[in-house]
């Protein structure tokens, strides 16, 4: 309410808000700066009334000057460029006006309400700053939800789909609203129903016959639950599995043959003989057992030899027809290589599937591996039957046909072989790797240094695959390195034959005090003696004393004078040793980093070792 006693005073008019009274001056200098000054319309003459809110319309503005006159924006008043006047003149320049429009008087785009009724500009002034700040705020929420709707939808449109993981199996899952729960789309039998989404019946069938499958030939998890390389060698090994079983379909078919079954014989006699064939062949197991601990040196070179002698038995087994007086003798020797074979097989077979095993899952890789050959076995049957038909009693036809099966049997193997990527270090292996490394400064891959590893130690028995191309990725001197160092590598002498003076073994126990083994060199060879308490991890680095040995011997020219005279400081021996213990950690770390198990080296070394009281020792040497 305003009560103007002299309209032309600004100090006789007194306005009423919300019960408390207010002066016009107080409004002309507001306590709040963004409020308009009054115009003497607002003030009537009328001596009370209660002003109503007309609906608030809200206009865009050009841009407009904190100068100028303020009819340009209420529409009331005189204007002008800051007049004197109270209740007519205009604002103009007035720092007010300018306050209200821009604090630092640049050009601003504003939104003014224009009001129907002017009696009630200042009601509507004083409450709409909390309009406008409650209108923007809903309609930036609104935005924002409709905004992240919208993506939302978008993203449910574009396939982001929630799968469930079985097994390493994807399910796709689908929200059921009334339960409140995720629910698969279909089972397993309703997928092979055709439908417009999942194609024709066929397709479906073949892709549950697929996930079956794998399901039970292949890993748990795979292919993160096994390395890159098993793939490779499950389906090679497949092949060969095969080819194996029909080469045994047709040797036990001409030993049938050679026992006479096909001519009426006796069965006693017949019996007799078998059980004396598989009898003698037997002990070939029991005898070399005791080179078992030579399987996990160089595991495939065993199995390659293992399945030469598997061949060559079978070959064996189909002449037997040919020679019926002699069943025993050659059936017993072809039986003793079978059971060889099959013990070297199931060997090694276990050092394979151990480095198959990523995720430590050792016993599910064997039992899927047995599972794989169990389905080889049932193919070979098969196909072994139906070409046995077809050879029946002749050999020459068995022959020629085991001739092109054993073919197919040895190139699977090699396939199958050389995708095998071994992680553990023998001794080739660890030297092919300390040798790159002391010359290049960088560990080779684990692959590299695979294909490179000759399937035979001996080099007049190193088949190499003449199909693959073989690619110079190491270096020439390095792989020169590792197979002199093989060659003259003793791991496990006899100190007695090392060292043959006094001052040799107190210089050797003086240098070697803090080491698991004591490294020298003797009639070209270098001898590694074994302490008592030496384990793989000293064997591995005595190996790398051994390199270093070698790479000094042929590229600094410095070679072994006597075993007192190395041990010396500034001696062969003794400038070796500080190198190594210097940068073996180091080489492990970067062994690590490519791939290599580096805990320890494959090696059997001979049955050698030694037991120091090094107070006696001590003793000795003083007196």
């Amino acid at each position: 309410k305003a009560r103007p006693n002299n309209p032309l005073e600004e100090s006789s008019l007194v306005m009423s808000y919300a019960g408390y009274p207010l002066s016009l001056s107080r409004l002309t200098s507001p306590p709040f700066p963004l409020l308009p000054p009054p115009t003497t319309a607002v003030f009537s003459a009328a001596t009370s009334y209660t002003p109503l809110f007309s609906p608030v319309k809200f206009h865009r503005l050009s841009l407009l000057r904190s100068s100028g006159s303020r009819d340009n924006y209420i529409g009331n008043g005189g204007g002008g460029a800051g007049g004197n006047g109270k209740n007519n003149g205009g604002s103009g320049g007035g720092d007010w006006w300018s306050n209200f429009f821009n604090f630092d008087k640049r050009r601003s785009l504003l939104l003014l309400p224009i009001f129907r009724n002017e009696d009630t500009f200042i009601d509507s002034v004083l409450s709409c700053k909390p309009l406008l700040l409650f209108l923007v705020s809903a309609s930036s929420s609104i935005t924002c939800c409709l905004l992240l709707a919208s993506f939302v939808q978008a993203k449910t449109n574009n396939g982001e789909i929630v799968y469930e993981i079985r097994g390493g199996k994807r399910f796709e899952l689908v929200p059921d609203y009334s339960k409140d729960e995720f629910v698969l789309t279909k089972t397993m039998w309703s997928r092979l129903l055709p439908d417009s989404k999942s194609g024709s019946f066929v397709s479906n069938l073949w892709m549950q016959c697929k996930e079956l499958t794998t399901t039970l030939l292949l890993p748990e998890g795979f292919p993160e639950s096994v390395t890159s390389d098993y793939l490779e060698y499950a389906l090679w090994r497949g092949v060969q599995g095969v080819a194996a079983q029909i080469s045994g379909v047709l040797a036990t078919q001409a030993l049938l043959y050679a026992v006479g079954l096909g001519k009426g014989a006796i069965p006693t006699a017949a019996a007799v003989n078998w059980v004396l064939k598989d009898g003698i062949g037997y002990l070939s197991k029991i005898l070399l057992s005791n080179y078992g601990r030579h399987f996990d040196v160089n595991p495939k070179s065993w199995r390659l030899f293992a399945d030469l002698l598997e061949n060559a038995a079978y070959g064996l087994e189909i002449l037997t027809p040919a020679f019926p007086h002699l069943f025993v003798p050659i059936g017993a020797v072809a039986g003793a290589g079978r059971s060889a074979a099959s013990l070297i097989q199931a060997a090694t077979r276990s050092c394979f599937y151990a480095g198959f095993a990523a995720q430590r899952n050792f016993a599910e890789v064997i039992a899927k591996g047995e599972a794989q050959g169990m389905v080889s076995k049932a193919i070979g049957i098969m196909l072994g039957i139906a070409l046995a038909n077809c050879t029946r009693s002749s050999t020459s036809l068995a022959l020629a046909s085991f001739v092109v099966v054993t073919w197919i049997h040895m190139f699977c193997n090699l396939k199958s072989y050389h995708s095998i990527q071994l992680r553990t270090l023998n001794p080739y292996r660890a030297s092919l790797v300390f040798s790159e490394y002391l010359l290049s400064g960088l560990v080779p891959s684990v692959k590299e240094v695979n294909d490179e590893e000759p399937l035979f130690p001996a080099a007049i028995l190193n088949l190499k695959a003449a199909y693959e191309t073989q690619t110079e990725v190491l270096s020439v001197h390095a792989k020169q390195a590792a197979a002199g160092i093989v060659r003259r590598l003793q791991l496990g002498s006899k100190l007695s034959d090392v060292a043959t003076s006094r001052e040799d073994v107190l210089a050797l126990f003086e240098l070697y005090k803090n080491e698991g083994y004591i490294l020298t060199e003797h009639e070209g060879r270098f001898c590694i003696v074994l302490k008592e308490s030496s384990s793989p991890q000293d064997m591995l680095k005595s190996l790398f004393h051994v390199n270093y040995l070698y790479w000094l011997e042929t590229n600094a020219g410095i070679k072994s004078s006597s075993v007192a005279n190395d041990c010396r400081p500034g001696g062969r021996l003794q400038m070796s040793l500080e190198y190594v213990e210097r940068e073996f950690n180091h080489v492990k770390t970067d062994g690590e980093v490519a791939g290599w198990v580096t805990d320890s080296l494959i090696a059997r070394p001979l049955p050698n070792r030694i037991c120091l009281d090094y107070a006696a020792v001590s003793s000795v040497a003083e007196g």
